[in-house]
């Protein structure tokens, strides 16, 4: 059986956005690397209850809830790979345009 691949996105000058978010917010790491865990060791089927779709967008969500709700959005271009674009704090019920654009020219910069 493959093992699905969580893959961080990493810009042209060599930064790593949703890593150093995650170490700057070490509730919402351990919590994020325990779904990373589950996506990795079972697929994205074991994780359902913190993921959602980006209506409108090939954009995805994983759901971090807790003190803060931090959102990472990710893409999956590859089979059993998802890879991860953008994390925020959410403090709207919807997710901020600002936010998506974001993810979206990331995930665009992949496609040249």
């Amino acid at each position: 059986m493959d093992k699905w691949k969580v893959v961080y996105y990493i810009s042209s000058s060599g930064n790593n956005p949703v890593k150093e978010f995650l170490d700057a917010n070490l509730k919402a790491k351990i919590k994020a690397l325990r779904i990373f865990s589950n996506v990795e060791e079972y697929g994205l089927i074991s994780v359902i209850p913190h993921i959602k779709k980006l209506t409108g967008t090939p954009l995805w969500e994983i759901r971090i809830l807790g003190e803060d709700s931090v959102r990472i959005l990710y893409v999956t271009e590859k089979e059993k790979q998802i890879l991860l674009l953008h994390a925020f704090v959410k403090k709207t019920n919807k997710t901020p345009q600002r936010e998506i654009k974001i993810a979206l020219e990331r995930a665009n910069t992949l496609d040249k």
